[in-house]
C-alpha cells in the first residue's frame, strides 16, 4: 500500500480516480487545490502525488515549483490539455511522468510501477487512449514524440551533454532550440553552428576563434562560437560532418570544458551547454574510421532520437495544419479529405521540411479557401538510366523548353546532378563533392550560382 494525494478540481473525475487507486489497494487523499495539496504534504505521509495541470487558482506547474521546497516525492502530471511545452516544462520542474486525460487504469498502473518500484500493481489489459491538444513549437500528440517530449524536459534541467540523432528534416534543431528554452541558460544567446556547411580549414578558426596575425588573411581578433555562446547553448548541427582533428579538439573541450583560440596559448574557459545533431549513422561511420569513438561516446550522455515523420500517425495532418495556418496570410485554407488522404499516403523521405514545402506548394497553386488532392504534388527525383549515369529526361520534357539552348540545359543538368548528390548523401555536402568529382569550394559556388546555398 501506499499513501496517495491527488490534486483535482473536477470532483467527478477526483473521485473515480480515487476509487481506481482504492482499488488497487493503496490509501488516497483527495484535494481540489494546490494549496491543501501543499498543506498535506507538509503534514501527512505521502509517497506520491497526482495532479492536474489545469486548476482554479495556481496549476500543477505551480505546485511542481513549491513541491520541491517541502517534501521529494515522484509526481504524476494529468491534463486534458497536452502539448509540447507543458510536457516539457512538467518534465524540468521534476514531474515523474506526464499523462493525457482520459488516462487508462493499464497506463496509470504502469507509471506507478515505476514511480513506486517497491510496491506491486497489478496491470490491466485496457489500451492507451490517444491524447488531445496540439503542441505549440513542437508539434505532435504521437506517443513517439511525447517521449521525445518527456526526454527535453529532463534533460533542460540539467547541463549534460545531448545528441539529437534523426534523419534530414525531422526537426533536430526546433529540439535544441526548445532545449535551450527550457534551460537555466534560457537568457542567454542561441548559437547554431551547420558543420557541414563551413570548409574544414575554417572549421576551428570559426569556432575556437582567432589572434591576430594566427594566419594569413587574420587582420583582427576574432571571437569564435565557442565564446559567441557564453552564457547559452552552442548547437553542433551535422557534427558528423566535423573532421577528424577537429573532433579531437572538441573532445577536449566537452572534458576539460576549456579552449584556446587559434595562434594563442591562452585558455579560455566554456561557458556554454553543448548540444550536437547529426543524420548520420555514427557507429558506422566510426567503424569506417571516420569518427572518433571516445567523441561518440562522451556524446552519449543524454540522445534523443527523433522519429521520422512516416512514424508519427496522426502528427502529419497537424502539422499539416499549423504549416497552413502560417502560410495562410489572414485566408485560411483547409484540406479537403482526398487531399489529406494524399498526404497521408506519402511516405515522406524529406520528413518535416518536405512537408513544409509542400504546403507552401499547395497554397501558392491553391486560389480558393480549399486545398485539394490536384494542389498536392511532391518533389520528383532525377531519373537515372542504366549504368547510374544522370537521366536528361526532364530536360526535354520538365523545366526547360525544347528550344533551350545546349548551355542553359548543361545548367539544368548540372543543377539536377547537384540536387541528387546532396539527397543520396543526405545533405553532406563533402561527400556530394566527392561524389561529383568537385572539391568542396567548387560545390559552394556552383551551390550559389544555382540557388541551392
Amino acid at each position: 500500500m501506499a499513501y496517495l494525494l491527488i490534486i483535482d478540481d473536477d470532483p467527478a473525475f477526483r473521485s473515480s480516480l480515487s476509487e481506481m487507486l482504492t482499488d488497487l489497494g493503496h490509501q488516497v487523499r483527495e484535494v481540489s487545490h494546490v494549496q491543501a495539496g501543499l498543506q498535506s504534504l507538509r503534514t501527512e505521509p505521502v509517497d506520491l502525488v497526482i495532479t492536474d495541470l489545469k486548476l482554479a487558482g495556481d496549476d500543477g506547474l505551480a505546485f511542481l515549483r513549491q513541491a520541491q521546497h517541502i517534501k521529494a516525492v515522484p509526481c504524476i502530471m494529468l491534463t486534458a490539455y497536452a502539448s509540447g511545452s507543458n510536457t516539457i516544462e512538467a518534465m524540468r520542474l521534476g514531474a515523474f511522468d506526464h499523462l493525457t486525460k482520459p488516462v487508462s487504469r493499464q497506463v496509470l498502473m504502469q507509471s506507478l510501477q515505476r514511480a513506486l518500484p517497491e510496491r506491486t500493481v497489478e496491470l490491466a489489459t485496457e489500451q492507451h487512449l490517444p491524447p488531445e491538444g496540439l503542441a505549440e513549437p513542437l508539434i505532435g500528440n504521437s506517443e513517439c514524440m511525447r517521449q521525445v517530449f518527456k526526454q527535453i524536459g529532463l534533460a533542460a534541467a540539467t547541463e549534460a551533454t545531448v545528441l539529437i540523432l534523426g534523419e534530414t528534416g525531422t526537426g533536430k534543431e526546433e529540439v535544441a532550440r526548445a532545449l535551450h528554452r527550457n534551460s537555466l541558460r534560457a537568457h542567454g544567446p542561441f548559437v547554431a553552428v551547420n558543420c557541414a556547411a563551413i570548409p574544414p580549414d575554417l572549421m576551428e578558426s570559426e569556432l575556437f576563434g582567432h589572434v591576430k596575425g594566427a594566419f594569413t588573411g587574420a587582420v583582427a581578433d576574432r571571437q569564435g562560437y565557442l565564446r559567441q555562446a557564453a552564457g547559452g547553448t552552442l548547437f553542433l548541427d551535422e557534427i558528423g560532418d566535423m573532421p577528424l582533428a577537429l573532433q579531437a579538439k572538441i573532445l577536449r573541450v566537452l572534458e576539460a570544458r576549456e579552449f584556446s583560440p587559434v595562434g594563442t596559448t591562452k585558455t579560455l574557459t566554456l561557458d556554454a551547454r553543448i548540444i550536437a545533431a547529426t543524420h548520420r549513422d555514427l557507429p558506422g561511420a566510426v567503424r569506417e574510421g571516420q569518427f572518433r569513438e571516445d567523441l561518440w561516446y562522451r556524446l552519449q550522455v543524454m540522445p534523443i532520437l527523433l522519429p521520422p515523420l512516416r512514424e508519427r500517425g496522426a502528427d502529419l495532418l497537424m502539422l499539416a495544419q499549423h504549416f497552413l495556418a502560417r502560410e495562410a496570410s489572414g485566408r485560411p485554407k483547409r484540406l479537403t479529405a482526398e487531399a489529406a488522404q494524399k498526404l497521408v499516403q506519402h511516405d515522406w523521405p524529406g520528413n518535416i521540411r518536405e512537408l513544409r514545402n509542400t504546403i507552401a506548394r499547395a497554397v501558392i497553386l491553391s486560389h480558393h479557401e480549399h486545398i485539394e488532392a490536384g494542389h498536392i504534388s511532391f518533389t520528383q527525383r532525377p531519373q537515372a538510366i542504366e549504368g547510374g549515369a544522370w537521366s536528361p529526361v526532364s530536360m526535354t520534357s520538365g523545366s526547360q523548353p525544347s528550344g533551350a539552348t545546349l548551355a542553359e540545359r548543361l545548367q539544368q543538368l548540372e543543377r539536377e546532378m547537384i540536387e541528387r548528390a546532396l539527397r543520396e548523401s543526405g545533405d553532406n555536402r563533402s561527400e556530394a563533392a566527392r561524389k561529383l568529382g568537385l572539391s568542396r569550394q567548387q560545390l559552394y559556388r556552383k551551390l550559389e550560382v544555382h540557388g541551392l546555398a
